[in-house]
């Protein structure tokens, strides 16, 4: 992996967060927020209740990107099965680009909501109504588990490595840097419903997922002409 590359992922996942990722998880937040959290906590008991609500998101993240780096190591035979994976991964990023800059509705036809089901109600309702430490840590991992176009993505990415370590790595950096945003929602809720800066967050990210698509497909093209190129020193 190359640091460039790392960096192109903590970009997208940061700038996307404060667009994306507020819009989609900002409810969840912003419930858990003003139910569980007692007004008469100090703000470093508040301050760690929001910090376990984001390792949780970011202990899913890990434990997916893990499962689907497993995967494309098995299923990644050669480098033109490689090759085609990058492009499929780098075409899904174009097509995020641009819904999130509002030409397409790529990221709203993924996303279908889970949480009508009874499990997810169930489960839910019990953690948001307890306010113990723990159960912060629980409803993050629980938020993890729901269907996000921006996390599919990410996770085909680490699927790209064609490695559990290096699957969990991508999505490792890409959960820390939504942190920043979900965790400072929880104390400025009102900052981030103002359009204009949700908009230029939103523009920016579009762009660099977009370049970041069309650099991933160069990489997979890359895999497809070299014969000699390993899924080892796959660039991300």
């Amino acid at each position: 992996m190359e640091s460039v590359s790392i960096l192109t992922i903590i970009s997208i996942a940061f700038l996307g967060s404060f667009g994306h990722c507020i819009g989609m998880c900002g409810g969840i937040v912003v419930a858990y927020s003003s139910t569980k959290i007692d007004s008469s906590w100090t703000k470093a008991k508040q301050s760690i209740s929001h910090v376990l609500y984001s390792f949780g998101r970011i202990t899913t993240y890990i434990i997916l990107g893990f499962i689907f780096g497993f995967v494309g190591g098995v299923v990644t035979f050669d480098n033109m099965t490689s090759g085609i994976l990058l492009l499929t991964t780098g075409v899904l990023m174009i097509l995020v680009g641009l819904s999130l800059s509002g030409k397409l509705k790529f990221l709203t036809s993924l996303e279908h909501s889970v949480s009508k089901s009874a499990i997810y109600q169930q489960t839910f309702r019990a953690l948001i109504g307890s306010n113990s430490l723990t159960s912060f840590y629980l409803l993050g991992m629980l938020n993890g588990l729901l269907p996000c176009g921006f996390v599919y993505v990410f996770a085909i990415t680490a699927a790209s490595t064609g490695s559990p370590f290096w699957g969990a790595f991508v999505m490792l950096v890409f959960g820390l840097s939504t942190l920043p945003a979900m965790f400072s929602l929880g104390f400025f809720v009102g900052v981030f419903k103002q359009m204009a800066l949700r908009s230029l967050f939103i523009n920016i990210a579009s762009v660099l997922v977009i370049l970041f698509g069309f650099y991933i497909m160069y990489q997979g093209y890359e895999y497809i002409i070299d014969p000699n190129k390993s899924i080892l020193s796959c660039h991300i």
